[in-house]
């Protein structure tokens, strides 16, 4: 059974956490560098930005990911990119992982790195190596250290990111614990802006990538805040095996039930950076069913969820339905409009809206009602199969493009 627990990344056994104030962006008091470590070498796993431009961090820890199987400490800072920032913004980010390698006694290839903020200016790596001692002397195992840690690594994000999750394989008590941010700058094509995820399973480094590999394509990879996909999107997974269960090796009964716990994780992280959309008001939930196969649904689900039109009609509580089936027919996938239907959910109730493709004679002021709430499900129904696939968006405000006008001040 699984149950979701208290805490965040320092939840399962052997992680410690922390987060501190280095002093990176002017003017600002709040945490901008985090760091997670594991007690004991654990395997790795890495997803990240599809972008062909990629930042400095991204180059040296998916070449870690990649070569290595295993890593003990993450360190991140939030502040700026290190993105463009060339061969000096390349040597900088091995910096950190050297600096943090010191305090531990480790090698630099056991020191994953990430880095969020403002593109193409170099990072003030006094600040940051002070930063990674203040991180050293003050980690922590316990559930606050883990929240230091998930508010380090916000930007415009208005609410930490954390969730922790217990299960058993066989007769072991098993724990996955996460955290992200992610606010803007949210078209993924692997995975969130950061997410790190930490887990005291025994598991083999081919079946943990593959574990995340796939589980970030129906999770994060289904989230759309304004269609810009970062030159620093990140996910790490690191399993240090301190809970003792039998090694999973294969695709067996207990890499299903890890598979399973671990996209629960990943599933509340993805709808929380959605509802934290830059700006938002709400959550906007798109569901394909019946689609002739799985790829369809996603391309259809995702058109629909990072559509502008569609979120600006939903920040207006508007059932414009037209938006939405405009949406599916630009997608690039073949479907009968004559034979979809549309259905908006929320806590106030459902109205269908469109059947067989024309509208039906819903009620507008009930209509309305249903799309102020702060979370709406749509429920697009095309008739051509049995796949489905839900992406997750919000609306698109005003407040958006304050934000973004003046980013950089």
């Amino acid at each position: 059974m699984l149950l979701q627990i208290n805490g965040g990344v320092t939840a399962p056994r052997g992680f410690r956490a922390g987060g501190v104030h280095a002093g990176i962006k002017p003017g600002s008091e709040k945490r901008d560098m985090a760091m997670i470590v594991s007690d004991v070498p654990a395997v790795s796993a890495g997803v990240y930005t599809r972008n062909l431009v990629k930042a400095a961090p991204v180059r040296w820890s998916s070449f870690l990911t990649n070569q290595s199987d295993t890593a003990q400490v993450i360190v991140a800072n939030s502040g700026g990119a290190n993105a463009c920032t060339g061969d000096e913004g390349y040597q900088n980010a091995i910096r950190m992982a050297e600096k943090t390698a010191q305090c531990f006694g480790l090698s630099q290839e056991m020191v994953l790195v990430a880095s969020t903020g403002v593109i193409g200016k170099q990072l003030p790596m006094d600040l940051i190596e002070d930063g990674i001692e203040l991180l050293a002397k003050s980690l922590g195992p316990d559930e606050a250290a883990a929240t230091a840690a998930a508010e380090a690594i916000m930007t415009t994000d208005t609410a930490k990111k954390e969730i922790a999750v217990e299960f058993t394989l066989g007769e072991k008590t098993v724990r996955i614990g996460g955290m992200c941010k992610g606010s803007g700058m949210i078209h993924p094509n692997m995975g969130t802006m950061l997410g790190f995820i930490t887990t005291d399973a025994s598991i083999s480094k081919e079946m943990l990538q593959r574990a995340l590999h796939s589980d970030v394509e129906d999770t994060f990879n289904m989230v759309s805040v304004d269609g810009d996909t970062s030159t620093n999107d990140t996910v790490f997974l690191l399993a240090n095996g301190m809970a003792g269960n039998k090694r999973i090796v294969d695709e067996d009964a207990d890499y299903t039930v890890f598979c399973a716990a671990l996209r629960h994780v990943t599933s509340f992280l993805a709808k929380r950076i959605a509802e934290d959309g830059e700006g938002a008001t709400k959550l906007l939930e798109v569901t394909v069913q019946n689609a002739a196969q799985k790829t369809d649904a996603v391309v259809l689900a995702k058109s629909v969820a990072g559509s502008s039109l569609v979120k600006a009609a939903m920040y207006g509580n508007d059932a414009n339905w037209g938006r939405v089936i405009c949406a599916l027919g630009y997608a690039g996938v073949d479907f009968d409009p004559e034979l979809t239907d549309i259905t908006f959910k929320s806590s106030e109730g459902a109205v269908q809206v469109v059947r067989n493709g024309m509208a039906t004679e819903y009620s507008e002021e009930v209509a309305t009602r249903i799309l102020s709430a702060a979370q709406v499900m749509m429920n697009i129904d095309i008739k051509n199969g049995n796949a489905c696939a839900t992406a997750w968006g919000c609306d698109l405000t005003r407040e958006y493009v304050d934000i973004n006008a003046d980013y950089r001040s």
